[in-house]
C-alpha cells in the first residue's frame, strides 16, 4: 500500500497530462463542449484521481484494482485522442505528443502493478 501518491512519479506525470489536456482541448469546436472534449477531459481527470484514490485504500489488492481503472481510462483518452486527431480537432504533431505522455503512464501504471503482484 502507497499512502503518499504524490511521490509517485506516475501520478505527476498524469497530473501534467490533464493540464495539457484542458490546454488542447480549450481550442477544440465549442460545439464539442458536452460531446467529445467532456469525455476527453473525464478520462484524463480519471487517471491521476484512480491511483491517488487505490492509494488510500486498505490494500495492495484495492490499489491495484484502481490502476486498473486508470489504465482503462488512459486507453479511453488514447482512442479519443486518435478520434479527434481523425475529426481534425487536434493537430496530428500535437496529438502524438499527447499520445506519447499517455503510452509512458500506461507503461508506468502496468509497472507499478507488476511491483504490486511481486510483493
Amino acid at each position: 500500500m502507497i499512502h503518499n501518491f504524490r511521490d509517485l512519479k506516475v501520478w505527476q506525470k498524469a497530473i501534467c497530462l490533464v493540464k495539457n489536456i484542458y490546454l488542447e482541448t480549450a481550442n477544440f469546436p465549442k460545439s464539442e463542449t458536452y460531446g467529445i472534449i467532456s469525455q476527453i477531459q473525464r478520462a484524463a481527470v480519471s487517471i491521476p484521481a484512480n491511483i491517488s484514490e487505490g492509494c488510500g485504500r486498505d490494500s495492495d489488492k484495492e490499489l491495484s484494482r484502481f490502476l486498473d481503472i486508470a489504465l482503462g481510462s488512459a486507453f479511453e483518452l488514447f482512442t479519443l485522442i486518435t478520434l479527434s486527431v481523425e475529426l481534425n480537432f487536434v493537430d496530428k504533431q500535437k496529438a502524438e505528443s499527447i499520445l506519447q505522455e499517455i503510452s509512458e503512464i500506461q507503461k508506468m501504471i502496468y509497472g507499478l502493478k507488476q511491483k504490486l503482484n511481486n510483493k
